[in-house]
């Protein structure tokens, strides 16, 4: 599954190289990431990531982007024969997605809706590297992302805000805010 999600990424990136040069226009952005994770107490994660999108057309870009959530701290209570154990766990999430972003034409004020598809990887490990390494087999489940935002442009420079749902799909979909604040860069 997850090799014909990657061969399909990439005939899409091939299919879409000529019109992405021939607008020779696109953009790069870092952010500040939230997420609120619904099944787990509604706790709020806070990370950061960075985007890449080209052009294919003036009104749609195709976007990738990628998410680190820093630790939040959960403490489980398990009873077992009578035996209670108390375990502390560092939940961290990655999170990494692409897709189509349709845009409004303009130069000072865009607003934009996102459809993305990826995935999210959820992890106890503080190396990163590790998170990495894990995604092929950690625990890892599919993502759609239905979001919108705005962004607002003085000349190359921008600043975007981005905010939508964060659906990941484990025994059904589960629903998750999902808030993104950052520059944006035009080229």
């Amino acid at each position: 599954m997850k090799k014909i999600a990657l061969a399909m990424i990439a005939v899409l990136f091939l299919l879409a190289a000529p019109a992405t040069f021939a607008q020779d226009r696109g953009s790069v952005g870092v952010y500040a990431d939230y997420v609120r994770l619904k099944h787990a107490d509604n706790a709020n994660f806070w990370g950061l990531g960075g985007r890449v999108g080209f052009n294919i057309h003036p009104n749609v870009q195709l976007e990738g982007e990628l998410s680190y959530n820093f630790a939040q701290s959960f403490t489980n209570t398990t009873t077992n024969g009578g035996v209670v154990s108390v375990n502390t766990t560092n939940l961290r999430l990655m999170h990494g997605l692409f897709g189509p972003k349709f845009q409004t034409t303009g130069d000072a004020v865009r607003v934009f809706a996102v459809m993305k598809g990826g995935f999210l990887n959820f992890s106890t490990d503080k190396n990163l590297g590790n998170q990495f390494s894990g995604i092929n087999g950690g625990d890892t489940n599919g993502v759609f992302y239905p979001g919108g935002g705005v962004e607002f442009f003085a000349g190359w420079f921008g600043f975007r805000i981005e905010a939508g749902d964060l659906m990941y799909f484990d025994r059904g979909a589960n629903h998750n805010l999902r808030l993104t604040i950052g520059p944006q860069f035009r080229f």
